[in-house]
């Protein structure tokens, strides 16, 4: 019968049951040896499985999640592709709601990419999380120190932050981009350098296809302020110009007429959502008067409503009589006697 002196020499001040019970069934210090290295194993392989177990439950939580808000858009998508335009006297109307429908599935779209991209970036960070714990929790069961070994994994990430923290940067943005929703595929933005349609936004780089076709790929870090122009709503603002000698009231009232009818047909590409608003006189100019009109519109629809409303304007003021200044000058004829 081994004494307990010999047991603590073979297994240590802590035996475990197997090595205990291996060493009194046969005495042997090999047999001892190899029952440590076993339950070592053992207890390895039972925290490789208990990580499987947590990061699946982990992972099937976060899948969940994604999955419902996933489905509420997707709802929301499917009822609003639903709607059509029907014939009728409110055709026009009913081309309007399904108009603003098609926009809400873009929106739900746009949410849905949002929650995916979110769901992967939330899975891959906790399986990082877990399996890092696992492989610490393995590597003491062989009796390595972690102390060093989390020190000079601190070091080298310092030293990693220092020479990549630009691309750091670009992740750290890119995720509180997603998070806060700031623009989307199909958003008007203007980021400074560039500015036009959104196509595509990663964690790290968001890419920008300006008005004259240029596609640019701006790094999220660099990305200091953000102008989105087609969130929630727009505004329209145009300064029509009058000569000097137009009956300023009666200009007035051509203008709001003109954005009035623009207002009740409610085009599709060009809607008007609260009545049209004349601010008055914006600046005296060199040539003509300027009167301010501005109309909120539907977002995105800032330019078609302008263009449309320029036109409608130029005809309403060629009917009326009202005539658009162009550039003068006032010429002095002086003649000089001996």
């Amino acid at each position: 019968m081994p004494t307990a002196q010999t047991l603590i020499d073979v297994c240590g001040e802590s035996p475990d049951l197997l090595c205990r019970w291996i060493f009194d069934l046969t005495g042997s210090e090999v047999a001892a040896d190899l029952a440590i290295v076993v339950s070592k194993l053992i207890r390895i392989v039972l925290i490789l499985v208990v990580a499987w177990v947590v990061n699946r439950t982990v992972r099937h939580a976060i899948d969940r999640t994604v999955k419902g808000w996933l489905a509420a858009r997707d709802r929301e998508r499917e009822a609003a592709l639903s709607s059509e335009p029907a014939e009728g006297p409110f055709a026009s109307l009913k081309a309007l709601t399904a108009a603003r429908a098609r926009k809400r599935a873009q929106r739900a779209e746009r949410a849905r990419q949002r929650a995916e991209t979110l769901g992967a970036l939330l899975r891959s960070a906790a399986s990082l999380v877990i399996y890092s714990i696992a492989a610490m929790m393995a590597l003491s069961e062989f009796g390595v120190d972690l102390g060093p070994l989390i020190a000079s994994a601190g070091i080298v990430g310092v030293a990693l932050g220092f020479g990549a923290q630009s691309l750091v940067r670009d992740f750290l943005s890119g995720i509180f981009m997603l998070v806060e929703d700031q623009f989307g595929v199909g958003d008007i933005v203007d980021v400074g350098e560039a500015a036009g349609v959104v196509e595509e936004v990663k964690l790290r780089t968001t890419k920008i296809r300006d008005v004259n076709g240029t596609l640019w790929h701006i790094p999220n870090g660099e990305i200091r302020r953000v102008a989105n122009k087609s969130q929630e709503w727009a505004r329209a603002v145009l300064d029509i110009e009058v000569s000097y000698d137009t009956d300023l009231g009666h200009a007035s009232e051509v203008i709001k007429r003109v954005a009035d009818e623009v207002w009740e047909e409610q085009i599709p590409e060009a809607t008007i959502l609260e009545e049209p608003e004349i601010w008055g006189v914006e600046e005296l100019g060199a040539s003509g008067i300027a009167i301010r009109l501005v109309v909120k519109v539907d977002p995105s629809e800032q330019w078609a409503t302008a263009r449309v409303l320029r036109r409608r304007i130029k005809d309403a003021f060629d009917a009326e009589g009202i005539e658009i200044p162009f550039p003068q000058r006032v010429v002095w004829l002086r003649t000089e006697q001996d």
